[in-house]
């Protein structure tokens, strides 16, 4: 058994096959899952999990480049904003729609109980070396 880092099963196999510049997206009970990209579906009622708690557990075992978020979470979601803009990476805004699009290339979304607007998030991955 695992003894650190995620111990989530399907999560903790879909880092192990990432690549440089692959990506995966964390996202609110809301965002559409686009036909044809896996899903790990965390949420179990409306705000559990949250879409930060997810986002911080998988960053202390995942080596992100970059992030890029809804450039509508500044005003739409100014919490979750603030919580994104305090890591430690690179973080491109886009819009919602552009962010949506992104989505279809994403080896897997992350579907989160977050019950907010734009909390949603684009992981590029980065290399440890």
């Amino acid at each position: 058994m695992k003894k650190h880092g995620m111990i989530n099963r399907e999560i903790a196999s879909v880092l192990a096959r990432m690549g440089h510049t692959d990506q995966l997206t964390i996202a609110d009970c809301g965002l559409p899952i686009p036909e044809g990209v896996a899903c790990i579906d965390l949420s179990y009622t409306l705000g559990k999990p949250s879409f930060v708690e997810i986002l911080s557990e998988l960053l202390k075992d995942f080596e992100a480049e970059k992030l890029y978020i809804a450039d509508e979470m500044k005003a739409g979601n100014p919490a979750v904003y603030d919580e994104v803009k305090q890591l430690e990476c690179a973080i491109d805004e886009i819009t919602h729609e552009q962010l949506k699009e992104m989505t279809k290339q994403s080896k897997v979304i992350i579907r989160t109980g977050e019950a907010t607007p734009y909390a949603n998030v684009i992981l590029q991955a980065g290399v440890i070396f």
